[in-house]
Formats: C-alpha cells, sequence, structure tokens
C-alpha cells in the first residue's frame, strides 16, 4: 500500500476523493509521531488507546470472496473469484442531520469535527428530503460538504440525503463524490421522494415509486452519471410502514443498490431518564400501529430491545427470514445526530429555512440540552467496514459486500469473524462454499474495549452468541417475518474489557445450507427472546419508556456468513 501524500500540514488539498491508496496521517504507522499536527496526534492516541492501531485495525484477513448466498439460493448474483488481502475496519455514520435540515441545526464541519474526533473515518451527510431541500437544500449543502473534504484526510466525507421512501419510512441515500452528485440527488428527490411528491400513504401506485427510485439510482450507476450508489432503510420498525414485502421488493428490485437497514436506530440518549435526559424512548421508538402500519406487525415491534430495532433483535425474525432466504441484507448502526443531548449549541437568530434552505450557523446557548436526544457521530454508535483501502469506493464495496459489524458504546474495539473449512476461509458477507459433509468451523477474534469509552468507563464484554439459521430458500408468502430454523446455538461467556479473545465453535459437517451470525452483549440487561428459551435463552430486553439508559445496555452485532454445500 502506497502512502502518496505528504504529512506536515493541517490541510492536505490533494487528497482526492477518488484516491483509492491513501491512508490518513493519523492511521498511517509510516508517519511517525512527530510529523503530526496537534488534532492528528491527538486522534492516534485515541485510535491507540482503543486497539485500533496495527494488527487491531486490519484484523480481518481473508482468503475468499464469493459474492452473496442468493447467488447459489436465489441466482441473483454471480460470485466473483478467490482474493487474498487485509482489510481495513473503517468506522462510520451513514445518518446525519445539519442545519439544512428542517429540524436540525449544526453546521457540515461541525459534525465532521465531532466525527473526527470519535474515531470515525467515513460519514454521510443525510439531510431530509423535502421540497425545500429539493429546491436548493441539495446544492447549498454541496460546498460545505466539498470543503469539509478538502479540510480534512481523516474522514471520508459522503453526500447523501434521507429519503421519505413512498409509503414507507425513511432511507440513507447516498452516491460516490463527483461531479454529477448534486444533480442525480437532486433529480432523484425531486422525481421520487414521497414527501415532494406527496406519496407517502400507503398504496401500490406508491410502492412503486420506490422501487422506480431505486431503479433510477441503478441507471445512474450504469450510465456512469456517478460512479457508484447505495440505499440502506432507515430505523425500520420504528412506525411499522415498512412491510415485508417492500423491503423484499427493494432488495430484490436492485440488490446493489438496496442493501440493507439500520439494525440499531439513532437517537439513542432518548432513553436517558429525566431530569438530565429526555425522559423518552430509544431510537424515539415509543409509537403505536398507525393507518398505514402492516397490521401483522406486534405491538413490541415498536420498541427498540437493548437499543437495537425489532427487525434485527429478534432471533427468527423478520431479518433472519431475508437471511434464509438466502436474501444478502445488512445491518448498520448511526447516530441520526439532530441536536445532541448535553450539547450547548442553539440556532443562530435570523434567516427564515424556507427561504434560505437552512437555518444560520448555530451560537452558545447558555445551558445545557438535557431535553435532546441525540449523540455526536461516533460517540455511541458505530458501523465498522472491512474496506480494502481508504477510500470512498472501497468502502461503498464493503458496505455492499456486507463485511459489516456494529457496536454500542465502545464494547468491543476490533472483530474479525471467519468461517473456514479445510484450506479455504471467508469472513463477514462472505459465502463458503464446501464440499458436501465438509467439516466447518467458525473462529472469532474479538479485540476488546482497551480503553474507556465517551461515557469515561471502560466496557465489559460479557457474552458473545452465536446464531445459526437454515437456509431454506424463497418463501412463498413475501410478507413473512419469521423463520423457525434460527436460533442461539452456542454461548461463550467472556467477562472481560481489555486484551483480545479468540472464540471457535465447531459448526459440525455441512449436509444443508446454512449462514451464522454473532451477537455480543455486556450483560445488563437480558430476557427470553420473542421466540422462547429454545430459540434465545437470553437476548436483548425491550427498552423501557422513560428509563432506558444506553450506557447501561451495550451490544454488538455481526452480518452473517453462509456456509453452501455443494
Amino acid at each position: 500500500m502506497s502512502h502518496g501524500h505528504g504529512h506536515g500540514h493541517q490541510h492536505h488539498h490533494h487528497h482526492h476523493p477518488h484516491d483509492a491508496s491513501s491512508l490518513p496521517p493519523a492511521l498511517d504507522l509510516s508517519v511517525s509521531d512527530g510529523e503530526l499536527t496537534p488534532s492528528q496526534s491527538s486522534r492516534r492516541s485515541m485510535l491507540r488507546r482503543a486497539g485500533l492501531l496495527g494488527a487491531g485495525l486490519a484484523a480481518g484477513s481473508v482468503l475468499g470472496g464469493a459474492e452473496q448466498a442468493a447467488a447459489a439460493v436465489a441466482g441473483s448474483a454471480k460470485g466473483h473469484g478467490d482474493r487474498g488481502g487485509r482489510y481495513l475496519w473503517l468506522a462510520g455514520d451513514h445518518h446525519i442531520h445539519t442545519q439544512y435540515s428542517s429540524d436540525a441545526k449544526y453546521r457540515v464541519l461541525d459534525h465532521v469535527r465531532q466525527a473526527n474526533a470519535h474515531g470515525l473515518d467515513w460519514m454521510v451527510i443525510t439531510d431530509h428530503g423535502s421540497e425545500t431541500h429539493a429546491r436548493i437544500g441539495v446544492e447549498k449543502v454541496n460546498p460545505d460538504i466539498v470543503a469539509a473534504r478538502e479540510r480534512t484526510d481523516d474522514t471520508l466525507v459522503f453526500q447523501g440525503l434521507e429519503w421519505n421512501i413512498p409509503a414507507a419510512e425513511h432511507g440513507t441515500v447516498f452516491v460516490h463524490p463527483g461531479k454529477n452528485e448534486v444533480a442525480v440527488l437532486k433529480e432523484f428527490e425531486t422525481s421520487f421522494d414521497g414527501s415532494v411528491r406527496k406519496a407517502s400513504g400507503n398504496s401500490p401506485a406508491n410502492e412503486a415509486l420506490a422501487i422506480a427510485g431505486i431503479d433510477f439510482l441503478a441507471e445512474q450507476v450504469r450510465r456512469r452519471k456517478v460512479k457508484d450508489a447505495l440505499f440502506l432503510a432507515n430505523h425500520p420498525a420504528r412506525k411499522g410502514i415498512d412491510s415485508p414485502h417492500e423491503i423484499r421488493g427493494w432488495r430484490d428490485a436492485q440488490p446493489r443498490i438496496a442493501v440493507g437497514m439500520e439494525g440499531a436506530p439513532g437517537h439513542q440518549a432518548g432513553g436517558l431518564p429525566a431530569p438530565t435526559g429526555p425522559g423518552a424512548a430509544r431510537g424515539i421508538y415509543d409509537g403505536n400501529p398507525g393507518a398505514d402500519s402492516f397490521a401483522a406487525y406486534p405491538l413490541e415491534s415498536y420498541r427498540t430491545w437493548g437499543g437495537f430495532d425489532w427487525m434485527t433483535a429478534t432471533v427468527g425474525g423478520l431479518w433472519d427470514s431475508l437471511l434464509a432466504e438466502g436474501k444478502p441484507w445488512w445491518i448498520t448502526a448511526n447516530s441520526d445526530s439532530h441536536n445532541v443531548h448535553a450539547d450547548s449549541a442553539v440556532r443562530g437568530p435570523g434567516g427564515d429555512f424556507a427561504t434560505d434552505g437552512r437555518y444560520a450557523d448555530p451560537v452558545y446557548g447558555g445551558g445545557l440540552n438535557l431535553g435532546d436526544t441525540d449523540f455526536w457521530p461516533g460517540q455511541y454508535s458505530r458501523t465498522h467496514v472491512g474496506a480494502a483501502s481508504f477510500s470512498y469506493q472501497a468502502v461503498m464495496d464493503g458496505i455492499r459486500a456486507g463485511r459489516v459489524w456494529v457496536d454500542h458504546g465502545g464494547l468491543i474495539s476490533g472483530l474479525d469473524a471467519r468461517l473456514r473449512s479445510g484450506g479455504h476461509t471467508v469472513t463477514l458477507g462472505d459465502t463458503l462454499r464446501v464440499r458436501r459433509g465438509a467439516a466447518v468451523e467458525l473462529v472469532v477474534d474479538i479485540s476488546l474495549a482497551n480503553g474507556p469509552n465517551w461515557s469515561q468507563f471502560v466496557p465489559v464484554l460479557a457474552r458473545v452468541d452465536v446464531i445459526r439459521g437454515a437456509v431454506t430458500g424463497p418463501v412463498a408468502d413475501r410478507d413473512v417475518f419469521t423463520t423457525p430454523d434460527t436460533k442461539v446455538v452456542k454461548s461463550f461467556e467472556v467477562n472481560r474489557s481489555t486484551g483480545t479473545v479468540r472464540l471457535t465453535y465447531a459448526l459440525g459437517r455441512a449436509d444443508r445450507p446454512f449462514y451464522v451470525r454473532l451477537r455480543g452483549t455486556d450483560g445488563n440487561r437480558t430476557a427470553v427472546g420473542v421466540h422462547g428459551a429454545a430459540v434465545d435463552p437470553a437476548g436483548p430486553a425491550m427498552d423501557v419508556i422513560g428509563d432506558a439508559d444506553p450506557w447501561k445496555d451495550l451490544w454488538f452485532y455481526s452480518n452473517p456468513m453462509w456456509v453452501l454445500p455443494a
């Protein structure tokens, strides 16, 4: 790996968004500590304390890159050849709001500075789709994003938007930086946003408009208007309006564009008890079924479970029902940062959002905003992506491939999960193709917390669960949200907070397709899972509205790996 840019200045204006080889100075160990600026030195020190430099940074040693289980099970993708190499596990956040959103207040630069300070390597600015944003917001925020890219070598800054999905909830849409990023996002929002098009209600026509929007993104990539584009569903169970068939429809329409959903929503500080917190719900998951909600969803689906969305937190639930089909569908965890808990900023005076497309720059408000529900990007939630290089395309490729694990509160610092059989090894998101009857082993290396998180304590990883499910192929009922053959098959007691731990588990001889995913917890709050103790004896507990301190209930989740015998 080459290191092509200089290291002696605060701002490296020649760091181009298409450069696929350079590392930021704080991560580049060929740059001595003495060559770093104060901010870069501070970031390197933080990464060292968290165990994220050296071996911890490039923890994923992989051999093999078969595309996804759907390649064989559903025939929807072609595998690519084996590739050796080590991945950079880059932490990020794809759901962040600025003063260009009608319910937020911070500058782009504020979020970039905070993301950088909290150890993020990539981020996506996702202001709300709206008539005002479609009219002037998309182009107005772009110079701020471009300027932020020029001011940092440490954090990749994507431009995106939060799509009001027709007939459904919100979603992140973002594109690879380039000359057409504004034009493509503006056309997409104007043509396909549910709010702009007055297409929010539950109807076949609106569902079709959502599919058309995803198809549009794929067409822009095909025509090379933008180098790449991705869509992920945000807080999918919050209102109950993302039906199972809609989720399947998005994914099946363009599986290279529609790739996943937030496994854990933002607004995690919402659960902090009053009077020092909002006294509300984690994720602002405090609703009930409405007119457009999917009627079969149970009432408990409208709450978070250990801070995670019910679709993800339920073993044998909706996420598992997709994985059991062999459909690649990945999870993430993000801040959804609008207004940060215990921050002292308020919107600046003057200005008019409807006219200007933005609020005035924030100013000091004179007190702490204890009723606000958010954390800064990277302060609590992190999405870790296995990337082949420090570049925009490598992050997008890693997300698309499912090389992703997520954590809350710095519960762990690094995760290297592999399936192996004979001389073949795969990592998160991959498929291990084996001869029928071959023995398969799971090997998990975990870098523990190794230092205090942003709430100033060192988290203790109490337990790691191995969750296994049979791959049964496409479902007849596209609104199914359960699968009977997924359960916790092994739990490892860890009860440590520093150093590293290796866990190995023999999965037996492979005679049928299956997948494996991981989950870990600090053990502070657990409950028998929705489908009973035989399926999930000690899963996350449903969060209590008004009394759900997120720092006292920490989890990590990984995306799956498949085994496909032939």
